[in-house]
């Protein structure tokens, strides 16, 4: 009876608690997250890039229901990491500012995209 409890008892402090093993899951998958694509609404911007050619400034406004602020500064970020293009032009006398994804912020949306499915596939084997 005793060794069954030891047995038992070593058991149990082999087993990680539930929260345990999925904090460590999460933490295995999430520490080479990309950070500047994770943010709402630069995940929204290069995602729009990313199924259309091009999107002018105003689109990109429209679709992810935005201020004139909030795109500017987060397309400004995803320039700056060299994850998109920013191609200003005119339209008659009309000034167009539009945006274009670039192969690095192709290939880093696909890494994240890839990051986000291995946690989600951790997080069903829990």
């Amino acid at each position: 009876m005793a060794r069954k409890n030891a047995l038992l008892k070593n058991d149990t402090e082999n087993s990680q608690p539930r929260n345990l093993r999925i904090t460590k899951a999460a933490e295995s998958v999430s520490i080479e997250l990309e950070k500047v694509i994770h943010e709402r609404l630069r995940l929204g911007i290069i995602s729009a890039l990313a199924a259309n050619e091009k999107m002018s400034f105003g689109d990109l406004k429209t679709l992810l229901q935005t201020t004139d602020g909030n795109v500017s500064v987060h397309a400004r970020k995803l320039e700056d990491a060299g994850y998109v293009e920013c191609l200003k032009s005119f339209n008659g006398r009309v000034p167009l500012t539009e945006y274009k994804i670039t192969g690095a912020g192709r290939a880093a949306l696909t890494k994240y995209l890839n990051h986000m499915e291995a946690l989600i596939n951790a997080m069903k084997k829990i």
